[in-house]
């Protein structure tokens, strides 16, 4: 699209708002083509777990899973680069040859951790015949909400096992304290420092980090 003299001041003025507001959902539309909604999940559903509200603060959350996931997309983000990146800075390729050739990494990935079932259900509700075809060839508005779907479910899975120990431990608390006669005593206050202890012991963080990167590989 030309930006020469001949455009309109209307039209320009439009296209400039138009690639603003693309640039501003562009990290938010990065987001969600990656491990970030696997490992947030899993780290917010850790803090439940422990029985802290506020500590890690979401923001400290948020970073760790965003650091995490250039760790597990490095290869994904080099080679959409190699492909589409350094082609469209030489001038070789315009950026709609670009995006084309820069997606295709992200749907290779997508795919490989897209349940085909979500796929197959969200496929369905489209109108028409549905997509049959490799999931990597998918249309964007079917993968994207199916890999995420899929990734959000196989968070809570993993929740749900990192829910377990602790609530063995908050259980034990219970009983201990419902034996003692201490009704009134909170039973997750008493339990959050043994909760800790368990978590730092174990090494909670590294065995969690590693077993979510591992999960990718």
């Amino acid at each position: 699209m030309s930006l020469g003299d001949g455009d309109s001041l209307a039209g320009r003025s439009l296209l400039i708002v138009a690639a603003i507001t693309l640039l501003s959902l562009a990290p938010g539309l990065a987001i969600m083509v990656t491990a970030f909604p696997f490992i947030v999940t899993v780290l917010s559903i850790l803090r439940q777990a422990l029985g802290l509200q506020q500590s890690p603060p979401n923001m400290l959350i948020i970073s760790l899973a965003l650091f995490l996931t250039w760790f597990i997309m490095e290869p994904v983000f080099l080679e959409s680069w190699r492909v589409a990146g350094q082609p469209l800075v030489d001038g070789t390729i315009d950026w709609q040859e670009a995006f084309s050739r820069g997606i295709e990494p992200f749907r290779a990935f997508m795919a490989n951790r897209t349940n085909p079932e979500t796929f197959t259900s969200l496929a369905a509700l489209r109108e028409g015949v549905p997509f049959e075809g490799e999931l990597a060839t998918a249309p964007l508005s079917t993968l994207v909400p199916s890999f995420m779907l899929s990734e959000i479910t196989r968070a809570f899975q993993i929740g749900f096992l990192v829910y377990l120990p602790f609530l063995i431990i908050d259980l034990v608390v219970s009983a201990v304290l419902m034996s003692m006669g201490m009704m009134m005593v909170p039973p997750a206050v008493v339990a959050l420092p043994f909760k800790l202890a368990f978590f730092v012991v174990a090494d909670g963080w590294v065995l969690l980090s590693g077993a979510l990167v591992r999960s990718y590989f």
